[in-house]
């Protein structure tokens, strides 16, 4: 039987203790245990608090990959270690011509020697997470570029631009009209191009076998999660990847004891660990993703999202997409909402990421300009998003300003045709204050990399950067615009007046309203095509009133921004068996 382990765990390229762990279902405490009986060397089931001594690496980066470490114990310095199948052996063999090893060396299951050495370094990645993005691009990070001065010139500017907009169909027509192009007929225009691009075929992707397929992290931030800890475990557990080739992290803030303690009962599998953040400002989910960047030892990496479901073969698919395309660095997976037929609220949601992620970030893919990431099931080559800097952990909206740093250095970023999904707020509030941080967090990544045009501009180049300054801009100031539009022909209505005199003012601002809602129905009708949910479809007929909750979180996104810059609004979120009880309830 020892045989037969040996030559699977040698055919799948994985190391034997590891298959023992994965595919034998021993725990990882037991077969340290075994393997330093039979070497001879003592052993501990956690490093022993309170010793002296230092186990910090000389590169952070490199935290994934110690095995062992030195402190002084009362009167001797002993090494603890968590050697692989090949260090075993030669540590016995050592032993053999140097007995005293065995009272210099003890061995610790390799997660025991994670979570300790997790602990000495605390204070570095946390310094790390909160100031690396700084050190490595100075100028495009919030902490740095998000002064008071040009939060506040920001909240300015924005008004005198809408009021620009607005007084364009009665003064300075010649000199306002192209204002109001830029603003809001161009992104309308990008919408319909988008509509008209046609969706490129689904490259035919073969499953490897799993000894070909990279080591895959997978993280997952947690603030105060707890009840849907036993939803993300049996979705992890479905993947369709080698368990041996899986690092999945749950990264939860310190702060929540309930979520660490939902998440410690289900620990065991190899697959599984967790990784408690310090209490330290900002309490923001980019800073909980750098504290753990560090840690994860993949070749590739994804965010999930405490509600998300992926597809089961997501992350082979996503393995194969980055081996057969070397120039792509970053997939954006679908994000498709679950929920959508619970209430109104929830459709235009559905229908909103619809668009988005089966419309136009294909075409914004396919034209190779800036694309505006989701929060979730975005996957990198690990290398890569460390030497961006990771995640700006002061960014409310950090996929925002993730996608936009891709663009500046020009690496490509494509789409991957796999499904994650995940539950809309279904009330009100919630989504008031989820959406809310999000233009809060857009508002943060048009000042951050406007602060030097001309260097955005070099970096970028040209059709990036007005695609950019369009896009942004446009999704900032057109919800406002479109309320005060809406609300001048309501108001018109409601006096009795004709609402199309013949003055340019309300052509104007009917055209505008036309344009507006014409091209983001088309394109969310499309998404809901694509994604079989047409049923969907005659709900999006409430989006001028979604509009309008929109123009409000905008208005209070610009309060924020001014007063609370790095605040995050933590949504809730509610297992899918639960919503599914609720639903029935209410009938």
């Amino acid at each position: 039987m020892a045989r037969d382990v040996l030559e699977k765990a040698l055919e799948r390229e994985v190391d034997v203790l590891l298959y023992c762990a994965t595919a034998l279902g021993i725990r990882p405490a037991t077969i340290m245990k075994r393997a330093a009986r039979w070497a001879g060397y003592g052993y501990f089931d956690r490093v022993p608090r309170g010793l002296v001594g230092s186990a910090e690496p000389a590169r952070l980066e490199a935290l994934a990959e110690i095995r062992i470490f030195r402190v002084a114990l009362l009167d001797r310095e002993v090494a603890f270690a968590a050697p692989d199948f090949g260090g075993i052996i030669r540590l016995k063999h050592r032993l053999t011509t140097t007995p005293r090893l065995s009272h210099l060396i003890c061995l610790v299951p390799e997660q025991a020697l994670r979570d300790h050495l997790t602990a000495v370094a605390s204070p570095a990645l946390i310094d790390a997470a909160r100031q690396n993005l700084a050190r490595r691009w100075p100028y495009a990070s919030a902490q740095l570029e998000l002064t008071g001065l040009a939060r506040y010139g920001f909240a300015v500017a924005l008004v005198l631009l809408l009021g620009m907009v607005l007084a364009a169909p009665h003064f300075a027509q010649l000199l306002l009209l192209p204002v109001v192009l830029i603003v809001l007929v161009v992104p309308a225009a990008l919408r319909l191009a988008a509509v008209l691009e046609p969706l490129p075929p689904e490259p035919k992707l073969d499953r490897p076998p799993d000894e070909e397929l990279p080591v895959y992290s997978v993280l997952i931030p947690l603030r105060n999660e707890a009840a849907m800890v036993p939803q993300l475990f049996a979705a992890m557990e479905a993947l369709d990847y080698p368990a041996e080739r899986l690092d999945i992290k749950f990264v939860v803030e310190a702060r929540s004891s309930g979520t660490i303690a939902a998440v410690e009962q289900r620990l065991g599998d190899p697959r599984f660990s967790l990784v408690p953040v310090p209490d330290a400002m900002p309490h923001t989910k980019p800073k909980a993703l750098d504290f753990a960047l560090p840690l994860c030892w993949g070749q590739h990496v994804v965010v999930f999202d405490a509600e998300d479901i992926p597809d089961r073969n997501q992350l082979w698919q996503a393995a194969v997409r980055f081996r057969d395309a070397p120039d792509i660095v970053c997939l954006q997976a679908h994000l498709v909402i679950d929920n959508g037929r619970h209430n109104w609220l929830t459709a235009q949601f559905a229908g909103e990421y619809a668009g988005l992620f089966c419309v136009l970030l294909p075409a914004l893919a396919r034209w190779r300009l800036p694309m505006p990431l989701g929060g979730t099931s975005n996957h990198f080559r690990l290398r890569a998003l460390r030497e961006l800097g990771g995640w700006d952990a002061f960014n409310v909206t950090e996929d925002a300003d993730l996608g936009i740093r891709l663009a500046r250095r020009r690496l490509r970023v494509a789409v991957l045709p796999s499904q994650t999904r995940e539950a809309a707020p279904t009330r009100l509030l919630p989504w008031l204050g989820q959406r809310t941080r999000w233009m809060k967090g857009w508002m943060q990544t048009f000042i951050v990399h406007n602060r030097n045009p001309g260097r955005l501009l070099q970096e970028m180049g040209l059709p990036a950067f007005l695609a950019f300054e369009m896009l942004v801009l446009g999704m900032i100031v057109a919800p406002i615009l479109h309320c005060a539009f809406l609300l001048s022909v309501l108001v018109r209505a409601l006096l009795g007046a004709e609402l199309v005199d013949g003055s340019t003012g309300t052509v104007f601002y009917l055209a505008v309203l036309g344009l507006g809602y014409g091209s983001t129905l088309a394109l969310t009708a499309l998404g809901l095509y694509r994604l079989r949910l047409l049923e969907l479809a005659p709900q999006q007929f409430w989006l001028p009133l979604y509009w309008m909750l929109i123009g409000f979180a905008t208005v209070r996104a610009v309060r924020e921004l001014v007063l609370r810059p790095f605040y995050w609004f933590k949504s809730p979120h509610q297992p899918r068996a639960a919503r599914r009880r609720a639903h029935g309830l209410t009938g």
